[in-house]
């Protein structure tokens, strides 16, 4: 940089400004150029580089950590490259070079053919969308947030290495998902293999090592500043949850980051209250594509978001006035379950579609570099199989001309020609009783069902009968999460307080969940069907369940009554044609 000769010993004694606020770690981006300038190392384009990337204090000590950082951007044939993606939702998004390293691999493209809404698809024609694009909108809203913290409490010692887990976390949260999305662990492992007790966050973490290792990108997450061992631990931990399932309870679970950085855990999958930037992003992005109205805006959340400290712990509390934009959050969640995530149409495309995969376990396989062969339903045993497992195996199995496969092949063209298990109608247990304990006894309990006025002279088969038990809740069962959050106020932006529902408005709910039986029946006939529904209807007449709702139910009182109140009517016209004739 052209120094003096006897520059080097007057660096040496260079020292910060004394007294309150010296401290290096707390030093702005100005005061940082302003010291560097002091102590002669203050080339005019190193500090206009310096100001244009942010670089504080706190980071130039963070070394080695953000020493690639500090490189790329003084050295300008080493400037920092992004990619920009035009997204539908978010508008034009900027990735890190390292997550666009992550994105370009087999593991995290496989996500491109993995539809977002499962059999929702098959009943709205706009919900084509996949897990890669929400995915991207994930890990953009998780750097937009720990940003947007950083900026507002630079005390929070946020550093360049926490950002860029915490975008990785996001980014890579869904890579295990199987074929259908939540239709495979929620329907397809259930039914196939009962006894284990898997979840896609499971695979997400078992994924994410397999995407880093297969593809020999430690070095370059080395390269970027990570360290290797700790961010690998606190990314798959933002993903999954406490890796030691043994940790004490009271004390601190996870082992990524410590115990004052706790509320970097609640941004891409918050555990505490569900309130997270993946609800965020497919709130926004299933709206879009269903054609629902989306009246939940996370870009004012983003706004009012800070962290305070709550017994001993930092959390996320959001601003006092915004508790209605949240009651706003979960009531769009359950108004998404009920028009389109449970839609009873794509519920049982659903349940078609896992029948069809059960039949066709055993004779889907995948063979692996080792010789093994994994099925559909142990595929998610070794990652290399499970990166082929996808959406496709749908066509797989309906192109098909296996004879091992004619079962499961049949069923999915029941599906195609929309020769569909006929709904029957939905019912609620009157005292509110959860019944997924007993719902494997249901079909035989059902068939046993028979009316004792009028029968039908049908026979009905128990394993014909289709129970579908629906949960509807705001995201934490019976409880209200909002009474989970903390919030801060406008005169005390440090302190955290709760508010009560009593304290928003009385026309809040009450109750936040809710259980729903939903009854489907294998027939195309429609004596069989209609015999079916008298069926079904005595058994909750038994049972003490409401009356079934459902648009096709005739109820033959009204329909008696109605039909009496129309032979009256034609009655008295026909006297009063008759009289005017005899008039005439």
């Amino acid at each position: 940089m052209g120094s003096p000769a006897g520059a080097p010993a007057k660096r040496a004694r260079c020292e910060g400004p004394r007294g309150p606020g010296s401290d290096p770690r707390l030093w702005d981006t100005e005061r940082l150029c302003q010291h560097l300038s002091r102590c002669g190392v203050g080339d005019p384009s190193l500090l206009r580089r310096f100001r244009e990337s942010g670089f504080t204090g706190r980071m130039l000590l963070d070394l080695p950590a953000c020493a690639p950082e500090l490189i790329r951007f003084c050295c300008p044939a080493e400037r920092l490259e992004v990619l920009v993606f035009n997204d539908p939702i978010h508008g034009h998004i900027k990735f890190h070079p390292l997550l666009i390293r992550i994105i370009d691999t087999p593991q995290f493209q496989r996500l491109r053919y993995i539809k977002q809404l499962g059999g929702t698809y098959f009943v709205f024609p706009g919900a084509s969308h996949n897990r890669f694009e929400h995915s991207l909108g994930v890990g953009h809203l998780a750097g937009c947030l720990v940003r947007s913290l950083k900026e507002r409490q630079p005390d929070l010692d946020i550093t360049q290495r926490d950002i860029l887990c915490v975008e990785i976390a996001g980014l890579c949260h869904d890579l295990g998902h199987g074929p259908f999305s939540h239709m495979f662990d929620g329907r397809f492992i259930p039914r196939t293999r009962p006894d284990l007790k898997w979840k896609h966050e499971t695979a997400s973490v078992q994924m994410f090592e397999y995407l880093i290792t297969s593809n020999k990108l430690e070095e370059v997450m080395k390269s970027y500043g990570l360290v290797l061992e700790e961010d690998m631990l606190f990314i798959k931990e933002q993903i999954g949850g406490p890796i030691d399932e043994t940790a004490c309870v009271e004390s601190w679970p996870y082992r990524g980051r410590p115990k004052e950085k706790s509320f970097l855990y609640e941004i891409v999958a918050n555990k505490e209250n569900g309130i997270d930037v993946d609800k965020w992003d497919y709130f926004a992005r299933d709206c879009h594509h269903l054609g629902i109205p989306n009246n939940f805006d996370y870009k004012r959340l983003l706004v009012f978001t800070r962290v305070c400290e709550v017994e001993n712990q930092k959390h996320i509390c959001i601003r006092d006035k915004e508790v209605g934009n949240l009651y706003e959050m979960f009531h769009t969640r359950n108004c998404l379950h009920w028009r389109a995530y449970q839609h009873k149409t794509g519920n049982i495309i659903e349940i078609m579609i896992t029948e069809a995969f059960q039949k066709a376990d055993k004779f889907w396989d995948k063979e692996v570099s080792g010789g093994k062969k994994y099925w559909i339903s142990t595929a998610m045993e070794d990652m290399e199989a499970y990166t082929k497992l996808t959406d496709s195996i749908y066509l797989e199995i309906l192109h098909s001309s296996s004879q091992d496969l004619e079962e499961a092949r049949e069923i999915l063209r029941r599906v195609e020609r929309r020769e569909l298990y006929k709904f029957l109608g939905e019912t609620r247990h009157k005292s509110k009783k959860e019944i997924v304990k007993v719902i494997d006894i249901l079909p035989e309990s059902i068939a046993n069902s028979k009316p004792k006025k009028d029968p039908p002279d049908v026979e009905l088969k128990a394993e014909n009968f289709i129970i579908d038990v629906v949960n509807m809740d705001y995201g934490m069962k019976e409880q209200n999460p909002i009474d989970k959050v903390h919030f801060y106020c406008k005169a005390d932006p440090s302190k955290a307080v709760k508010i009560t529902k009593e304290q928003v408005s009385s026309l809040l709910p009450i109750i936040f969940m809710e259980q729903v039986v939903r009854v489907y029946y294998k027939s195309q006939d429609p004596n069989i069907i209609s015999a079916a529904k008298q069926y079904f209807v005595q058994w909750c007449m038994q049972n003490d369940f409401t009356k079934p709702q459902s648009p096709v139910f005739i109820d033959l009182q009204r329909f008696w009554d109605l039909g009496l109140i129309f032979f009256l009517l034609n009655l008295r016209v026909s006297c009063l044609s008759f009289q005017n004739g005899k008039q005439k």
